[in-house]
């Protein structure tokens, strides 16, 4: 069960960075961060709706994205579920579940055992959804899925708040720009990891590192990796 105090701290730190200068990408990976960091979670995933359709945007780790992607292109998994339903999914242990075969084949090959999707709405507005995973079997408490369902919500009112007089084409632009975000991050990791003969979760972490020492974004380091010769 998580910290009540670093559960306060975590959402007061978060709550501020939605009133500060902010960009739907950077938002977004601060929320997967967080909720791994709160629940101690081996991993999260974040995805948002686009032309009604789910699309991956941010992973942590990065060795996961292979089961963010799958839901992708499948659009079937508890994500994808959570997203359809407006409801929370919950599986505690992923070897004796039978809703989604495929999913469930890469998910226990990449060492995932139990998993949630949350469903990222406001009333009856769904945006997106958001995945958490265990590496254990893990009965997930009441508790932990409020706290993650909290930050989920904050999320979201982000998200329709960026809308700008409830225009729906300034969200889908700036959702288009997360996922072309997604896409020069994963450019650099390889290109990073190639050149540092590393694989790509330690290139990661070591892009990360740079953005904040340096007080800039991930994607603006991975630019600067992509275009200018940037090797940190």
């Amino acid at each position: 069960m998580y910290d009540h105090r670093s559960f306060v701290l975590t959402a007061l730190q978060f709550t501020e960075k939605l009133v500060s200068d902010y960009d739907v990408n950077t938002v977004l990976e601060d929320l997967a961060v967080r909720l791994a960091e709160l629940l101690s979670l081996a991993g999260s995933g974040v995805s948002v709706a686009v032309e009604g359709r789910l699309r991956a945007v941010t992973t942590i780790p990065p060795h996961l994205a292979d089961l963010e992607h799958h839901q992708e292109q499948t659009q079937s998994g508890p994500c994808a579920d959570a997203f359809r339903t407006g409801h929370p999914v919950t599986v505690v242990d992923l070897q004796e579940d039978e809703r989604w075969p495929e999913y469930r084949e890469v998910a226990l090959r990449l060492g995932m055992r139990a998993v949630v999707g949350l469903p990222m709405k406001l009333g009856d507005r769904i945006v997106g959804a958001l995945n958490l995973y265990n590496a254990e079997v893990r009965p997930w408490e009441e508790d932990d899925l409020i706290a993650a369902q909290l930050l989920a919500n904050l999320a979201t009112s982000f998200l329709i708040q960026s809308e700008s007089m409830n225009q729906q084409s300034v969200l889908n632009a700036q959702l288009q720009r997360a996922l072309e975000s997604r896409v020069l991050v994963e450019q650099a990791k390889g290109v990073l990891a190639e050149a540092h003969g590393t694989d790509v979760t330690a290139a990661f972490e070591r892009i990360r590192r740079h953005a904040r020492q340096h007080n800039v974004k991930v994607v603006e380091v991975a630019q600067g990796i992509v275009h200018l010769g940037l090797r940190l």
